[in-house]
């Protein structure tokens, strides 16, 4: 596995300089303010991700307290960030609801939070068959009498199974707990201790690619936090051995954690240095093997809350990293990338410029658009925001002859059947302002691929099924003048 990961990057490296990736330049549009309520609104503390993205629809999730007490409540956009529907309320009880994490596959969503309409916290689930419209009812996924709190809930889907993990102290420390739901979210399986030992265990994430489950979160059975990691090569049904990501003799925790194919890339705010700094790590091999500590950031001033989101289409290998610091006087939030699987990382970018905290940001992508959401004082109370950059994702884009085509083509993909990625291939005989988006068979876009001017040439682009359900879909080009669709199937 070590000199297949090692050809692989050579490879990488050499090809590179030829391979045409696209968004590579950062455009960060302006902010947009997505909340408007006397009452304070607040994304999740706990680096659970409160954005996700699936095609042209982004969702997003908060908390807040305009109906007197803390409520979650959901909003979404269906072209992309441009333009954004009215708020949903989630939830409606007397009692607080707090930290909500969201993951989505293809039209189906799925939110979790933690409530203490019961007298103690318990963990909340509830979910959207059809992208946000309609919403199902509450599902109490805890019960357990001995545990008083439960806290830091995180979900991630893959296909129709569904995971969520969050920590409690029924057994009088706080352990990571672990439950699934193998039919969508219908019914859920009991719940199950990840970690076993008489230290805290706390600020669990989770994510899942195919039957692989990775979860990370932080340990303080060594004298000090650390990060730990542990994953399921079955789906959740069994696990393996933790595994401890840092050594340090000072403080390390709030981690995140992104997945894609057998490319793990963990980000976490960590003291070693004297002061809170962002650190990031990665593994190509699925979680067997881990590189290096990679401290991303380098100021006197402290960093927190790390997102990170990844997107592997070879040759791109993207990694985007958002947090919020106080060099500038204030919180702010900033943002870097890598689109070489860690190994180099851009500058620091500053995502927000006002006199006010921003905070707990949390990011996701789609085709080559990059979004990110926080919570933010700039109104005199905390609002939630959100801004994007359109081209700032490498969607793998390859431009994989020198000849110029004589016409318009579209390729049938390949591999066809696939799982869970697949390369599409079309030419240009000119320069083009180019569409190629992927539909499901209701003709709901499911991902925007390419949405450029190319020059004249033949390309391949690589479309990840990963978070989809089995099933026929068709992707489409568009030119002008042109226009061919063609169908392909997924199968899991």
């Amino acid at each position: 596995m070590k000199t297949k990961i090692t050809i692989y990057l050579a490879l990488f490296i050499i090809l590179n300089s030829s391979f045409l990736i696209l968004s590579s330049y950062s455009q960060w549009e302006p902010d947009v303010r997505l909340s408007n309520d006397p009452g304070f609104s607040q994304t999740s503390f706990d680096n659970a991700r409160c954005i996700a993205a699936s095609g042209s629809v982004v969702h997003v999730v908060w908390y807040e307290n305009r109906n007197g007490n803390d409520e979650i409540y959901y909003k979404r956009s269906t072209n992309s960030g441009v333009n954004w529907g009215a708020d949903t309320r989630l939830t409606n009880n007397s009692f607080t609801s707090y930290n909500p994490s969201i993951s989505v596959s293809g039209s189906v969503l799925h939110v979790l939070w933690y409530d203490n309409r019961d007298g103690n916290n318990e963990i909340y689930y509830k979910r959207s068959l059809d992208g946000g419209s309609t919403w199902g009812s509450d599902t109490r996924l805890t019960s357990d009498s001995n545990a008083v709190s439960k806290y830091d809930p995180s979900v991630a889907v893959s296909g129709a199974v569904v995971h969520v993990v969050w920590h409690d102290n029924r057994s009088s420390n706080n352990e990571i707990y672990y439950k699934r739901s193998a039919d969508g979210g219908a019914s859920w399986s009991p719940d199950s201790a990840l970690t076993h030992n008489t230290a805290n265990s706390n600020n669990s994430h989770v994510e899942a690619y195919g039957s692989t489950v990775h979860v990370v979160w932080t340990d303080s059975r060594d004298g000090n936090e650390e990060i730990y990691y542990n994953r399921s090569d079955n789906a959740g049904i069994s696990w393996g051995l933790d595994t401890r990501l840092t050594n340090n003799t000072l403080g390390s925790n709030n981690p995140s954690i992104s997945v894609s194919g057998m490319f793990v890339n963990v980000v976490w705010q960590d003291n070693r240095d004297g002061n809170w700094e962002i650190y990031h790590k990665h593994s190509f091999d699925a979680g067997t093997n881990w590189g290096t500590d990679t401290r991303l950031t380098n100021n006197t001033s402290a960093s927190y809350s790390p997102s990170v989101l990844v997107y592997a289409a070879p040759p791109a290998l993207a990694v985007h990293v958002v947090w919020y610091d106080n060099r500038d006087g204030n919180d702010e939030i900033y943002y870097k990338q890598s689109i070489d699987g860690g190994n180099t990382w851009s500058t620091d970018t500053r995502l927000t410029n006002n006199n006010s905290n921003s905070s707990d940001p949390s990011v996701a992508v789609s085709g080559s658009i990059v979004h990110v959401v926080w919570c933010d004082y700039r109104d005199g109370n905390w609002e939630i925001y959100y801004k994007r950059d359109p081209t700032g994702n490498p969607t793998g884009i390859v431009n994989v002859k020198s000849e110029i085509p004589t016409s318009y083509s579209l390729k049938q993909n390949y591999p066809n059947p696939f799982n869970p990625n697949t390369v599409i291939r079309f030419s240009l005989p000119s320069v083009s302002q180019i569409s190629l988006k992927v539909y499901d068979v209701m003709g709901r876009e499911v991902q925007s691929l390419v949405n450029e001017k190319l020059q004249a040439g033949t390309y391949e682009t690589t479309f990840d099924g990963s978070g989809l359900n089995s099933g026929v879909y068709f992707y489409k080009l568009m030119t002008d003048g042109f226009t061919e669709t063609r169908r392909m199937l997924l199968v899991k």
